[in-house]
Parts: C-alpha cells; sequence; structure tokens
C-alpha cells in the first residue's frame, strides 16, 4: 500500500492510499477508523479525489464517528 498524501482537517486525520487499483481514503478519530475505497477509474486522478472530500461530507463523516462512539458505549458499558 503507498502513502500518496493527506489532508489537513481540525477534526479528524484524513490519509489517502493507494493499493491495487483501488484509492483509500481513511479518517481516523481516536479508537475508531473509517475507509472508502474507490476503483482508480472512478476518478481522473489523486486532485479530483482531493476535490471529492468536501467539507459536507467530512460532516457526515463526523456524525457517523459519534454513531460509533455511541454504538460502542452501548456494549461496553452495558
Amino acid at each position: 500500500m503507498k502513502v500518496i498524501g493527506e489532508l489537513p482537517n481540525d477534526f479528524c486525520k484524513i490519509s489517502l492510499f493507494q493499493w491495487n487499483e483501488k484509492y483509500l481514503v481513511k479518517f481516523e478519530l481516536g479508537l475508531y477508523e473509517q475507509t472508502f475505497k474507490i476503483d482508480e477509474y472512478e476518478v481522473a486522478d489523486v486532485e479530483e479525489l482531493k476535490s471529492l472530500i468536501s467539507e459536507d461530507f467530512i460532516k457526515k463523516v463526523m456524525k457517523r464517528f459519534d454513531e460509533m462512539h455511541a454504538d460502542w458505549g452501548e456494549i461496553a458499558l452495558g
């Protein structure tokens, strides 16, 4: 897997990878992570991929992190 970059963000770490004819966009926050796999043919290049990661998309990812944390809290704390 080849690291092709990071996107600056105040809320979570966003890393970009290239692997097996796919781009991977990995979001990390604390104990949780989300990874999106995009076929290389779906975007023209890395710059187009970066442009798709909009502020609105990041807000949805952050909401999902909140849901993940709540789900874990339910099972961990009973």
